[in-house]
């Protein structure tokens, strides 16, 4: 029996408690940092399946790393299981977290003979902190020579064009006042937020099509007869690369100083979690799991479609540091997109664990690959 049907054999034994973990987390989200009983699910699973668990790891109570091997070339296999605010598992990290815990159950057995070491590394608050930078901080990264991570979509594409970020919380601080009888003894916090927000629509004309700046207002005030005195606005700035974001920063923050000095309120700018760096794709890798993913019966889009996604994530941190690979798969969910009900709903439907499947089959094949071929000196250097 060769590497690929093994490793295709293992996972399968698994899959159906993989599928269970999988609706246990959409019925049962958590935010990032607060993904306590998602985190120690998933490290009971792995230790329980044979690998070496440290839980609590690096130095965020949420994270964990499971271990196969003890020598050669280290693989990190990255698991997200943090959900949003209201809406759910509506990314799908559900699936990220199984298809990850299965690929690296499906090499376990195999570490040995292929001369490597296995890590499915848990990776908390992925979502509006980044927490993959703090695991980089911590080390969790040093001398790996690959890492990849699966994500679900609409649309199947090995090298989707992630943006890089930054978060934000402002705040707007005025004067209250009685709103019928003495407005104009108020400074008007919520005139300096809605001023705000329309000097950001009307940079929009300036911005490139790769550009994209968003935000809500969390505190708008307290009563409709109180002059609001205090206004506060989360907001995220994305962009292609760093150097285009710190352009537009700069832009979007001069919309805040403009929207005080016209309303007489104070303001403050705040940056939130970690900056989100663009994704750079392994190009080998991609191959490799092109190829993988086709044999499945999952054709992809390759590394020549540049349909930049919009969002971001912290494994373009990764990127940067260890040659890494992101591929998006596809649940069947259109109309409904990611950070919408409906898509979470599907994470949970055969489409949804056929991504299982195939994501953790693909990365698992794709490993083997790496190894049997003694491809890692052609990974893209760091």
């Amino acid at each position: 029996m060769n590497s690929k049907t093994v490793a295709q054999k293992r996972y399968e034994d698994v899959s159906g408690e993989l599928r269970a973990i999988s609706r246990h987390l959409y019925e049962n989200p958590e935010l990032g940092l607060r993904e306590f009983e998602s985190s120690r699910l998933l490290a009971e699973f792995l230790d329980k399946n044979g690998f070496a668990v440290t839980y609590p790891a690096w130095g965020l109570e949420t994270a964990f790393d499971a271990v196969a091997g003890d020598k050669g070339p280290e693989v990190v296999i990255c698991a997200e299981y943090d959900a949003l605010p209201e809406i759910g598992h509506a990314c799908g990290h559900n699936i990220i977290a199984a298809a990850a815990c299965g690929a690296g159950i499906a090499l376990a057995p195999l570490a040995k003979d292929l001369g490597i070491t296995i890590r499915v590394l848990g990776t908390p608050a992925e979502e509006g902190h980044g927490g993959k930078v703090d695991l980089i901080r911590a080390g969790a990264f040093e001398n790996v020579a690959a890492a990849m991570m699966i994500h679900p979509s609409t649309n199947d594409e090995v090298a989707a064009k992630f943006l890089a970020v930054k978060h934000f919380k402002v705040e707007f601080q005025g004067l209250e006042s009685h709103a019928g009888a003495a407005p104009h003894k108020g400074v008007n916090a919520l005139d300096a937020a809605v001023q705000a927000y329309v000097n950001i629509s009307t940079m929009r004309q300036t911005m490139l099509a790769t550009d994209r700046v968003h935000g809500i207002i969390t505190d708008g005030g307290a009563a409709p007869n109180i002059v609001p005195d205090h206004t506060a606005m989360v907001w995220y700035v994305r962009s292609l690369d760093l150097a285009r974001l710190d352009e537009l920063t700069e832009k979007f923050e001069a919309c805040f100083k403009a929207a005080a000095l016209a309303t007489g309120c104070n303001y403050s700018i705040e940056e939130m979690g970690n900056t989100t760096r663009e994704m750079i794709t392994d190009p080998l890798m991609a191959e490799l799991y092109l190829a993988n993913s086709e044999e499945l019966g999952r054709p992809m889009a390759g590394l020549d479609s540049f349909a930049p996604w919009g969002g971001s994530t912290d494994m373009g941190n990764v990127s940067h540091v260890v040659p890494t690979i992101h591929p998006m798969l596809d649940i069947q969910s259109s109309p409904a997109t990611n950070h919408q009900r409906d898509f979470a709903a599907h994470t949970i439907t055969s489409q949804g664990e056929r991504a299982i499947d195939d994501g953790a089959i693909a990365m698992a094949w794709t490993v083997i690959d790496l190894a049997m071929g003694d491809r890692w000196d052609d990974l893209r250097p760091i």
